[in-house]
């Protein structure tokens, strides 16, 4: 089983990864200036590999120790990469929220995952890392024409892989690639805040593939927040936002939901609430809509 769910992780992953190679942020605020040979070859090469992943976790389900060793090292590769790129778009995104002036726009505090960056020491770290993911790319490759990999096209990812939640398969892995210093300032305002009469919304802000729900969820699942909250939720929102429909959501996501369902879905989320130290995590969020969440936030 645990094989399944490792091998299962690599299709999305390396997805995720070109994703964020192909990103038109990339060249349009030149956050790999200096590196866009590279950057070229790697957009090249990655296609190449994701067609043939359906074929290679075939053949590690008959057991074929070449394939199974392939494809860890190439969820190895594809963390490292991630990472790389994760970098590249702090960058981009920081040179965008300074142009466009999104800081002020979102008119709370916001958790940036923007480090700021010294130009030429960056593009000096960077391109040294990028050359190792490159060297990396070539070698599996040529592995792969080695083991002869066939074509196979990849499953479609259904909305139920977006269906996020706060459980973490591996969380020893994922906790020690994330941001821990992220992490603790985030737990220590929602600790600092929980007893305060006015509700505090704290933003985790970035374009999609950055890691807010991996961080949310080493946040979700924090010994001191579990123990701290009487009422711990999370519910993913997606594209459609309803506001009853996700009043309701919120509802049916407790054990202690109440079942009246005479009652609005607003009314039954404001007397869950009501008396309760919560702490709601709403993931995958994209609607901006100012009187929609003042509706929501009023049954605080």
């Amino acid at each position: 089983m645990a094989e399944l769910v490792v091998s299962m992780a690599i299709g999305p992953l390396m997805s995720m990864l070109k994703d964020k190679v192909s990103s038109y942020l990339l060249d349009q605020y030149k956050a790999m200036e200096g590196m866009e040979e590279q950057h070229k070859i790697l957009k090249r090469k990655l296609p190449a590999i994701l067609d043939v992943i359906t074929d290679a976790e075939e053949q590690a389900t008959t057991h074929r120790e070449g394939a199974k060793a392939w494809l860890q090292e190439l969820k190895t590769v594809a963390y490292e990469a991630n990472e790389v790129f994760d970098e590249f778009h702090y960058k981009a995104l920081r040179r965008e929220a300074k142009k466009k002036g999104h800081y002020a726009d979102l008119g709370v505090d916001v958790i940036k995952l923007f480090p700021t960056h010294n130009r030429v020491v960056f593009r000096h770290r960077m391109a040294s890392k990028l050359s190792r993911v490159l060297q990396a790319i070539e070698v599996l490759i040529a592995e792969m024409h080695a083991f002869r990999f066939k074509y196979r096209p990849q499953p479609s990812v259904s909305k139920q892989w977006r269906q996020t939640d706060y459980a973490i398969v591996d969380a020893h892995e994922i906790a020690r690639r994330s941001r821990d210093k992220h992490k603790r300032i985030i737990v220590d305002t929602l600790l600092r805040q929980a007893n305060n009469a006015d509700l505090t919304v704290v933003p985790i802000v970035g374009m999609g593939g950055l890691g807010k729900t991996t961080l949310a969820q080493l946040i979700y699942n924090e010994h001191e927040i579990q123990k701290h909250f009487q009422l711990p939720l999370w519910v993913c929102v997606s594209d459609t936002f309803d506001v009853n429909s996700l009043a309701k959501c919120i509802v049916e996501a407790s054990p202690k939901k109440n079942d009246d369902t005479e009652k609005t879905p607003l009314d039954r989320l404001q007397k869950l609430l009501s008396g309760q130290r919560y702490l709601l995590v709403l993931d995958d969020v994209w609607n901006r809509e100012t009187h929609k969440w003042d509706m929501l936030k009023r049954q605080r």
